[in-house]
């Protein structure tokens, strides 16, 4: 009891000396002073641990003997063959005599690339072949495949030899690389003369034949079908010019592509155009569009020599952005008649023609920019506007799907899109209300060679194309 008495005490005393009052209080009294002395006392407090900025040696935690002085000074990477004789890491002693020159490799062997901006005779002369070498290894191999047709890239094994003398460029040995996806070339050194040896390699060139149910997303289901990439482009670029891809395709149609597609016995695959599109639903085809001529353009094979129809055709592959009709104008900034459909493309797309027709205008066209018109008889007119880049002339006659130009925003144009336009006897219409007919140009005397061609790829086995190069060849 006596001890907590005494301890209450001494803290109200404590709490009645107030030796830190505030100094912004009362200033020149008493009580101000006894906080000002407090102040410096604490400062007084703290410069008396300020520290010592001299210097303090570490002690040595051993003796060091002169053999482990000299062992901790030369822990450097040294080989042996420099004076080491006890297998430790040792300087140089005067044992070590430095050589004039240093012998070199007997041969040099290592890949070298063929640049995009690269001449097969710079390649080689880089890589350190003489003028003579390299003059006669670009004979030998012109007279295998033309050097122009040797694609950038292209990986060379190169092996040089040993310099007849200093400062003279190593002899080459050999020399080896893919000349063609069906093609080795090995050139290799007989004494003094180069010799050239074609390899074939085995190429199974079965069309590949991709089939599957649409899905959510037909590129999706193509993709995990084991679709390439480039195949399912060309195929969405096809079909896109027969049927809407955003409102005519259902979930439960079904997708066959056949694209030509080749494989080495090396595992290697190389994938070519698309030489069929069709698209199916309950059974019945919607769209057959098969590859055919020399000009490389589809046609419709169930209408073979018949007229087609394209049902809202799209000139580019893209989304409307803005359709016929009165609207604002974004620019101008006043209500105006929009005398067509706006395309919405990424920068570059290709633009293709409605239908077959003459160009009779391609080039600059006020607000159009970089402007196309095309006529197709009977008075109707298409026109295509904004484009980056025109890739026809006036007078020239362009086919149904044939590339015109590509997506821009030249003229009056907030962003890269397509502005068509349709004319019917000079005046605008609607593009989306018109129905473009074009006529299949398979010769008569040519159906039965069409038909078969389309029996052929249609018979192929889906998938068969991507099984492993031994099992189709036994």
């Amino acid at each position: 009891m006596w001890l907590a008495g005494w301890r209450h005490r001494m803290e109200a005393h404590f709490a009645r000396l107030d030796i830190a009052p505030d100094l912004a209080e009362e200033i020149g009294s008493r009580r101000w002073f006894r906080g000002l002395g407090t102040l410096f006392a604490l400062a007084l407090a703290a410069f008396s641990f300020w520290p010592d900025f001299t210097t303090v040696e570490a002690a040595t935690t051993m003796r060091i003997d002169d053999a482990t002085r000299d062992e901790f000074r030369s822990q450097m990477i040294t080989p042996l063959a420099t004076g080491g004789e006890t297998g430790r890491r040792m300087g140089a002693t005067a044992a070590v005599v430095p050589l004039t020159s240093a012998p070199e490799r007997a041969q040099l062997r290592f890949t070298a690339t063929l640049g995009h901006t690269d001449s097969f005779a710079l390649m080689l002369r880089r890589a350190g072949l003489s003028e003579r070498d390299a003059g006669a290894v670009s004979g030998l191999i012109e007279s295998a495949v033309a050097p122009q047709d040797i694609a950038p890239g292209t990986k060379f094994d190169v092996t040089l030899g040993k310099r007849a003398a200093p400062g003279l460029p190593r002899p080459l040995e050999a020399l080896q690389f893919r000349a063609r996806f069906d093609l080795d070339l090995a050139i290799s050194r007989r004494g003094e003369q180069l010799l050239i040896e074609r390899r074939p390699v085995a190429v199974d060139s079965t069309p590949l034949r991709i089939t599957g149910t649409v899905g959510e997303s037909l590129y999706r289901s193509a993709r995990a079908a084991g679709a390439p990439m480039k195949a399912i482009e060309q195929y969405l670029q096809t079909i896109d010019r027969h049927v809407s891809l955003d409102g005519d395709i259902a979930p439960t149609d079904h997708f066959d592509m056949v694209v030509a597609y080749r494989r080495s016995a090396r595992g290697e695959s190389a994938v070519g155009d698309l030489l069929y599109a069709g698209l199916e639903r309950d059974g019945r085809p919607q769209v057959q569009l098969l590859r055919w001529g020399q000009d490389g353009q589809f046609f419709d094979a169930s209408g073979t020599g018949e007229q087609t129809t394209s049902r809202q055709f799209s000139p580019v592959a893209g989304h409307i952005t803005s359709y016929f009709g009165m609207r604002r104008h974004p620019i101008l900034g006043y209500v105006r008649l929009h005398g067509g459909v706006d395309f919405g493309a990424s920068w570059g797309s290709p633009i293709y023609a409605a239908t077959t027709g003459t160009v009779s205008f391609a080039g600059r066209h006020g607000g159009h920019g970089n402007f196309v018109r095309l006529e197709h008889g009977g008075g109707l007119a298409t026109g295509y506007a904004h484009m980056s880049r025109i890739a026809v002339a006036p007078g020239m006659q362009v086919a149904a799907g044939q590339v015109i130009g590509y997506v821009g925003s030249t003229g009056l144009s907030t962003g890269p899109h397509l502005h068509f336009e349709a004319y019917r006897d000079g005046q605008r219409v609607d593009p989306l209300a018109l129905r473009f007919t074009t006529q299949a140009a398979v010769d008569k005397k040519q159906i039965s060679a069409f038909t078969a061609r389309l029996a052929a790829l249609k018979a192929i086995t889906p998938g068969a194309a991507l099984a492993s190069f031994k099992s189709r060849s036994h």
